[in-house]
């Protein structure tokens, strides 16, 4: 479960983007981040992705304070952020292998694995540099990247955004997929109707 509490956000004097939030997600469930542009949502899935810190309350995942332990946390998570941010100078397939031997789980079936999740996603150019790649291509990366460790659960922000429908489609398959597995979803994405077999729930922001 992952139990977030009084949580609040203020980067300046003022009115806060959300304050005093609580609520507990069960394993399992797939929560929709739903709300106009600048109304909070990336700035909520930053602070459970451990990229940006709460003024104030805590987030709980295992009874693991999350900006407390970091690195503790992150083993369980796979992350697709607003931005492509990637490291260019290593090749699609190279990142997921990092990813998994960072995480202890490389192993001989591993090869086989990328090279299954990047078919299910079409990225031909899995061996060519990421600093080449079109913004569509970085996405399906990161979503490879995000999938690849069999996370417990998964944080992303507009997964779907630079990918064509198809695309969307087969990405959709495999979140419903992870999801029986019994992993945890926080998503925002503009397509909420594509998704809505997907979500268990909803948070609409702003707050």
């Amino acid at each position: 479960m992952i139990e977030i509490k009084n949580l609040t956000k203020q980067y300046k004097s003022g009115h806060p983007i959300f304050a005093d939030f609580t609520k507990s997600v069960r394993q399992g469930r797939a929560v929709g981040v739903v709300g106009p542009n600048g109304s909070g949502k990336t700035t909520f899935l930053r602070i459970l992705s451990v990229n940006s810190f709460p003024t104030e309350g805590s987030v709980n995942y295992k009874n693991i304070d999350i900006h407390k332990q970091p690195a503790e946390y992150l083993k369980y998570v796979g992350l697709v952020h607003d931005e492509e941010t990637l490291p260019d100078h290593l090749t699609a397939s190279e990142l997921l292998e990092w990813v998994l031997r960072n995480r202890n789980l490389w192993d001989a079936s591993s090869n086989k694995k990328i090279e299954d999740v990047f078919d299910q996603l079409s990225l031909d150019a899995r061996n060519e540099q990421i600093g080449t790649f079109s913004t569509g291509m970085k996405k399906k990366t990161q979503i490879a990247a995000a999938l690849i460790s069999n996370p417990e659960l998964l944080i992303m922000d507009e997964p779907l955004r630079g990918l064509d429908k198809e695309t969307r489609v087969v990405v959709m398959d495999l979140l419903k997929d992870v999801k029986s597995k019994n992993t945890t979803i926080f998503m925002s994405s503009h397509y909420v109707n594509e998704e809505n077999e997907l979500f268990d729930e909803m948070i609409q922001f702003p707050l």
